[in-house]
């Protein structure tokens, strides 16, 4: 696979050039080692595309956690112990915690890593929320968030979001006191 597009938010390509320059090397390289046409094996059950060969998100964010194992790179996984004060008018529900957790795709020396082939929603909130909370948890400095181009997110499922859409909404956002750097990096099949 390759970069096809780069954003830099909140200084992000600048600072973690600058920071991590090994690790950036690592992320560039797991992309590159992933071969896109070993992925084509969803067949679509959608009424728009009834049973054409599409990319698996699933088959995908395998073939990374595998790469990026390769360069020594863990997932972190936190558990969340959700507050009760909040409930209102003696509602207490049972389990309400049971198992929840937040994790990050990968750590290395401080830097995270989100790949994200689903939901737009799920890219925003990586950026804007996910990443802030492993900063102040003090588990990375800075992040990066690798997204399909619109070109590839086409030939997934209907409702998987792209690199144009993310950063025309990150920059319409605007950056925030409390946002850490990010690079976010588009990524598409070979050519």
């Amino acid at each position: 696979m390759i970069v096809a597009g780069k954003y830099s938010f909140n200084h992000g390509e600048e600072i973690i050039e600058q920071a991590y320059p090994e690790l950036l090397k690592e992320i560039q390289e797991v992309i590159k080692n992933i071969d896109a046409s070993k992925h084509i094996n969803k067949e679509s059950k959608e009424k728009t595309m009834p049973g054409q060969m599409l990319y698996s998100p699933v088959s995908l964010n395998n073939a990374f956690k595998n790469e990026f194992k390769k360069y020594g790179w863990g997932c972190k996984r936190i558990k969340c112990d959700y507050p009760t004060q909040y409930y209102t008018g003696g509602y207490a529900p049972k389990g309400t915690t049971r198992g929840a957790f937040r994790e990050m795709d990968f750590i290395k020396e401080k830097l995270g890593v989100e790949v994200q082939f689903g939901k737009y929603a799920f890219m925003v909130y990586n950026v804007a929320a996910k990443m802030t909370i492993f900063h102040n948890l003090g588990f990375i400095d800075m992040g990066v968030e690798i997204v399909p181009m619109k070109q590839f997110a086409n030939n997934m499922s209907t409702g998987v979001s792209y690199f144009e859409q993310f950063v025309w909404d990150l920059e319409h956002r605007g950056v925030s006191n409390i946002d850490i750097p990010v690079l976010i990096y588009g990524i598409d099949k070979s050519y």
